[in-house]
């Protein structure tokens, strides 16, 4: 796949593009980056980008002609070209899926107080943000995408199924996970996944996800996911307070979604419980 980004700071890209995983993609040939700067595009001698605002106002903003001119200068395919963009659709899995079956994706990395709306308007550029705050400029949030769909590039995550475990992708966040030791300071990995049951540690990771959504996003949740978190408050009440915590899921304690009995057992506080 190949990247184009339009940025005033090419150097932003060199050092994060060259480690973790989306080195490795880069090393084998399935990605590749190429950044081009709107200061190659202007006509004076200090290759100024930006103006003040019409109408006034605090900062100053990217020009429309080197903007436009720096996209018409890619050769070939440019794929789907984006702004990044408080004000944008937000990006999220189902997005990063489709920009991944593009064969090129271009990335336009404002400055300043921002772009002139006739460069978006005259592209025909989608603008997309990365969250509701905002940065320094596009260029940590084109990271965010450039790193999110480089993994679901084919060939690129090591394990085929990987990218599908991750948070999100079916749009519940991740079952948290363990490694060794099986004992740390008194807290235990979930007796579960020691079992050795690969169809119960893939049920109860599913019921863990759930419940994990539940308790920090619960704005994720559908109706096709009522049922089977039914299932998984019914699971967690049978668990003492202390193998709750185990299973990291303190958040639900602390919000009060789950109360201590007065044996130690956990119970699930349901609309309207005091």
């Amino acid at each position: 796949m190949k990247f184009h980004v339009v940025t005033i700071f090419p150097e932003f890209f060199e050092s994060p593009m060259k480690v973790g995983v989306v080195g490795q993609a880069m090393q084998k040939g399935l990605i590749s980056l190429n950044a081009f700067s709107p200061r190659a595009f202007t006509d004076d001698v200090h290759q100024t980008v930006d103006d003040r605002p019409f109408g006034g106002g605090d900062g100053m903003v990217m020009k429309v002609d080197p903007l436009l001119k720096s996209v018409s200068s890619i050769s070939g395919r440019k794929g789907p070209l984006l702004v990044m963009s408080p004000g944008g659709r937000p990006f999220d899995t189902k997005l990063t899926k489709e920009l991944a079956l593009q064969p090129d994706l271009t990335i336009v990395c404002g400055r300043y107080a921002g772009i002139d709306q006739r460069f978006v308007d005259m592209s025909g550029a989608v603008e997309v943000s990365v969250g509701d705050y905002v940065v320094s400029g596009g260029e940590p949030a084109a990271l965010c995408v450039l790193d999110a769909v480089t993994r679901l590039v084919p060939g690129v995550l090591g394990h085929p199924d990987s990218a599908e475990q991750d948070s999100f992708f079916e749009g519940l966040l991740e079952s948290p996970t363990y490694t060794r030791p099986q004992e740390y300071q008194g807290r235990r990995v979930p007796d579960f996944l020691l079992s050795g049951d690969h169809s119960k540690i893939e049920n109860k990771r599913y019921w863990m996800s759930l419940l994990r959504t539940a308790g920090i996003r619960p704005d994720l949740l559908t109706e096709q996911h009522h049922s089977a978190l039914t299932e998984a408050k019914d699971w967690l009440a049978t668990l003492s307070v202390d193998e709750v915590r185990g299973l990291g899921l303190e958040n639900l304690l602390e919000r009060n979604e789950i109360k201590a009995g007065a044996d130690g057992s956990s119970r699930v506080q349901e609309n309207g419980d005091s």
